[in-house]
């Protein structure tokens, strides 16, 4: 069984020192961060790009997989290593078409069993369930309980992500639960990144072996 990981997602705004900050965070994870999802809002695509490619570089130099949040275009322009589509947001199949069969695709499926099957069946590479709780990141009327992560995990192949309002405090029952990766974004990037990163690790590795 592979231990539960972090996905790590950008705050929006990423100009300034935030390379730094991302590299502190994926160094001081203790190699649980192995994905990051570039997630921006009102720029212009050539903008992002341009903010995408220094975070890109720390990525691959880490073997962190770069996913880009709702924008197949953005995606492929970067040769990102993948696109993650919110409900309403684009198709699998067709973000298949798009990217090719070596992008991981994921779809977030609130608290929908019928929804993750659907995106399975659309070729999806993982499925995000959430909010679990409470999130500043992003608002959502969705609130899952661990053990549809559970159910997930026992009966599909596919990965399971959970995401919204996780902190090292209460992630520990998602972890048992049987998710496959923490989608974190506040509780890293709203403090000390690097206290918070060790702080998942050691709460992750409780968890893992209660």
């Amino acid at each position: 069984m592979i231990d539960c990981q972090l996905y790590l997602i950008s705050p929006l705004d990423v100009s300034g020192a935030f390379p730094d900050r991302l590299s502190r965070a994926l160094d001081a994870g203790g190699g649980r961060a192995t994905a990051f999802q570039f997630r921006v809002k009102g720029v212009d695509q050539h903008e992002a790009a341009r903010l995408a490619e220094p975070l890109q570089d720390i990525c691959a130099q880490r073997d962190v997989a770069f996913i880009v949040n709702d924008d197949v275009a953005l995606a492929k322009r970067l040769g990102a290593d993948g696109v993650h589509l919110g409900q309403g947001d684009g198709d699998p199949k067709e973000a298949r078409e798009e990217l090719g069969r070596e992008a991981q695709i994921g779809v977030t499926c609130h608290a929908s069993r019928h929804l993750a099957m659907e995106a399975g069946e659309a070729g999806a590479d993982y499925v995000a369930f959430g909010s679990f709780f409470p999130s500043t990141t992003k608002a959502s009327e969705h609130r899952p309980e661990p053990d549809l992560l559970e159910w997930w995990s026992r009966v599909f192949e596919i990965p399971c992500v959970a995401i919204g309002g996780i902190t090292p405090a209460n992630c520990g029952p998602l972890v048992s639960a049987g998710a496959d990766f923490l989608a974190v974004s506040a509780a890293v990037w709203s403090g000390d990144e690097q206290a918070a990163m060790a702080a998942f690790a050691q709460a992750m590795e409780r968890a893992a072996t209660d």
